[in-house]
């Protein structure tokens, strides 16, 4: 069978018109690889195996043709039923899948239903969204089990196609039960398609269970960006000359664009974002202790450019799954390291950063697996971007390891991290300060704010989720990077005097402080207008007699 032609563009796919529009609407110009060899045998009706990695666009390569499919079956039948059905292995995969129909589903308007079943939400409240028949259903394998267990959801006679994304997580976070059950509820004709980032074991017997004779779109692409791509910096130094170092580039913009700093443990989350806090430099953190809806909420933002920095501890974001690791007493080679790091990484792997332009590993990574996972958030796509890895005395030999793993990936071409310059001398000041606010950082003022971070986060998603969803837009007005204060912050800190700025960057760090200042002055008249206000407002009683200027007028 041959392959679909190359240089394809949306338009020339043969799609809806209002499909068109939301691709249009989203600034999708031509297909990446995977949706221009994956749409056409999926518009066919063909059960397809994609292998790509993560950041390839293997969402929308299935959720457009499944949109299209439906919009055609809708021209068919007046009939309203669940058509479609998507699994992924954690809550997050499935809030971003869902975001992707949403977004490419904006045009169809009520006609074109979605429903997120992977929330934590009442049986009511299932029962109720699924007793309005949604065309398409995501959710994780459990609670797909659930309900058509209990039959509050039947598609024995409705169902058309099933998808599983990254088919190569599903057994190892424990759903092969949960997908055995499902799949006793699905008609004995239907299109399916997997997902997955390799073709191991658990992929190829999941693929007997479901698939019937597929197209198998293997695409090999390298699991880190190469060359002149993907840029490696390291920097020796101890934790408190690597937060000064932090605070001088961040400060000073030597980092442009967004950026990812990737560190060892919740508490080290905490401890940068209020050590950055004294600084006036604003940051979000992500960690599995957030709720799911913030930590996704938190995603889409940075995406969007509300935010430029967000501090990541690195452990898995998931709804508590159960990893499955493999173990060998044997050096491992090259491909299993890959393999191993896909499996480790998973859902961490699956979620979609855009546009990175630099992952700082304040904490270098523990293994090759860990270095892999950090660099592959950024230089995705055609973009370029940079990895900075500071390095303690104690994490020289993992360094030098990742060096050696790197070199092979590299070929022919020698492999060394570039060192990064950074002349200590010169900004002797910036360690000074830098020194005195790490220092002012105690085990409770950490305490304080992860308590003080996780009751603000747990009230955003489930006291106004009500709020939320009848008024959308208010959605986007809700900020992740707020100052938590349980470390005094003196305001003079957030301004860099002349005097410690080395002479090549005085000239950007004056317009710096002049949009600072101008903030201030604004925030300063505005507050200034509102006490007016309320002075005008408040009355003033001197023996019975209103005294207020509005009385006085």
């Amino acid at each position: 069978m041959g392959e679909p032609e190359a240089g394809l563009n949306f338009h020339e796919l043969e799609l809806d018109d209002r499909l068109l529009r939301d691709i249009a609407r989203l600034g999708w110009i031509s297909p990446t690889l995977v949706q221009e060899k994956a749409i056409p045998f999926l518009l066919e009706g063909k059960d397809v195996l994609i292998r790509a990695r993560t950041g390839s666009g293997k969402t929308a390569a299935f959720a457009i043709p499944i949109i299209q499919n439906v919009l055609r079956y809708k021209r068919e039948t007046a009939v309203r039923e669940t058509s479609v059905l998507v699994m992924a292995p954690s809550q997050d995969l499935c809030h971003q899948i869902s975001k992707v129909f949403a977004n490419l589903t904006y045009s169809c308007g009520p006609m074109m239903r979605v429903v997120d079943l992977s929330s934590k939400e009442e049986k009511a409240t299932q029962r109720h969204l699924l007793s309005e028949r949604p065309d398409i259903v995501v959710s994780t394998p459990a609670r797909l089990r659930a309900v058509l267990a209990d039959g509050t959801l039947n598609v024995r006679e409705s169902l058309r196609c099933v998808t599983i994304d990254e088919a190569d997580l599903m057994f190892s976070f424990g759903f092969e039960k949960d997908l055995k059950e499902v799949l006793k509820h699905f008609p004995p004709v239907h299109q399916s398609v997997l997902c997955s980032a390799t073709l191991e074991n658990d992929v190829v017997a999941l693929k007997k269970m479901i698939l019937h004779n597929p197209v198998i779109l293997k695409l090999e692409e390298p699991h880190l960006a190469v060359g002149s791509q993907l840029a490696h910096y390291q920097i020796e130094a101890e934790e408190m000359d690597k937060a000064a170092i932090l605070y001088t580039v961040l400060k000073l913009k030597l980092i442009q664009g967004k950026c990812i700093v990737f560190v060892k443990s919740v508490d080290q989350c905490y401890r940068l974002k209020l050590f950055l806090e004294q600084f006036g430099i604003r940051s979000c953190i992500l960690n599995s202790e957030l709720p799911i809806k913030i930590r996704c909420h938190t995603v889409n933002q940075f995406n969007q450019g509300v935010y430029d920095t967000i501090i990541a501890s690195d452990e898995q974001m998931t709804d508590d799954p159960k990893l499955v690791k493999k173990k060998s007493s044997k050096k491992p080679s090259t491909k299993q390291i890959l393999q191993q790091t896909e499996s480790e990484s998973s859902v961490s792997r699956g979620i979609d950063f855009q546009c990175v332009s630099c992952v700082v590993n304040f904490d270098f990574p523990s293994d090759i697996n860990s270095y892999i996972h950090r660099a592959g958030r950024t230089a995705r796509g055609k973009n370029n971007g940079s990895v900075l890895s500071f390095v303690s005395v104690n994490e020289l030999e993992t360094k030098k390891r990742v060096e050696e793993f790197l070199q092979t990936l590299a070929g022919d071409m020698e492999f060394k991290m570039k060192d990064f310059n950074f002349n200590f001398e010169e900004v002797e000041a910036f360690r000074y300060r830098a020194k005195d606010a790490w220092r002012a950082i105690t085990k409770l003022s950490i305490r304080e704010a992860r308590v003080k971070e996780l009751k603000m986060e747990i009230f955003n998603s489930e006291k106004l989720k009500s709020f939320f969803e009848e008024n959308p837009r208010d959605l986007q007005t809700l900020r992740h990077d707020r100052q938590l204060h349980t470390v005094q912050v003196q305001e003079h800190m957030g301004d860099v005097p002349e005097y410690l700025v080395p002479e090549a960057l005085k000239p950007m760090v004056d317009i710096m402080n002049a949009k600072r200042r101008k903030k201030l002055l604004e925030r300063h008249a505005q507050a200034k207008k509102r006490q007016s206000k309320a002075d005008e407002d408040d009355p003033l009683l001197v023996d019975g007699i209103d005294y207020t200027k509005k009385s006085r007028m």
